[in-house]
């Protein structure tokens, strides 16, 4: 904090001489109120905001506190078993069961039920370097060539997802593991196509 405001020094001192020769007291420079470090931004505070010109050809990630909900939910379950064709935290998850509960409890989404529905949704194709908190990420766990395994993106490389019976169901691992590595295939940014909150429950599945 007194990092910040070393650079305001010079400037008091320059206005205090100032005052001293003129009758009108110098008003003191205005802090931006709108800064916020990329962790702590409240992003409900912006929305009166102009987009930045740096974004004006690409929509930027603009739900933070939907990936909050979504993970924080997510979390909350790590040990919940695993169950092929599971939907519930009463019968237990498989990986896309796990997904679609989350995203439709949290962002209101009701997603396909299995990951080759998911891996083809007409959403955003994001980068291994360019992922962010919510993301979903796809693999081919299996070696057929196809996608057999979904998770949703938690940073700094962690993911959660439903993994299997014999690993504990529910549960966190890292992108930097050789197993995941191999197996990764893509990741999309599903929540780009969630709905306004005010508004019913969307449905993304194929008609």
């Amino acid at each position: 904090m007194l990092k910040r405001f070393a650079p305001l020094v010079p400037i008091a001192l320059t206005a205090l001489l100032t005052a001293c020769a003129t009758t009108q007291a110098p008003q003191q420079p205005q802090m931006d109120l709108a800064y916020k470090s990329p962790q702590s931004a409240d992003y409900s505070l912006f929305e009166e905001e102009e987009p930045l010109a740096d974004f004006s050809d690409d929509k930027p990630y603009e739900l933070p506190s939907l990936a909050d909900s979504i993970l924080a939910h997510g979390l909350s379950l790590v040990g919940t078993r695993y169950r092929m064709g599971g939907t519930s935290v009463t019968s237990g998850f498989d990986c896309s069961g796990f997904v679609g509960f989350l995203f439709k409890e949290e962002a209101g989404m009701k997603l396909p039920r299995s990951t080759r529905e998911l891996i083809n949704l007409d959403a955003p194709l994001v980068s291994r370097h360019d992922l962010e908190p919510g993301d979903l990420i796809f693999f081919n766990n299996r070696g057929r060539g196809r996608v057999s395994h979904a998770g949703i993106y938690l940073g700094d490389d962690q993911f959660i997802h439903s993994s299997s019976s014999r690993s504990g169901g529910v549960r966190v691992d890292s992108l930097d593991d050789s197993y995941w590595s191999r197996s990764y295939m893509e990741a999309k940014r599903v929540l780009a196509l969630a709905p306004d909150q005010s508004s019913a429950t969307s449905s993304l599945l194929p008609r």
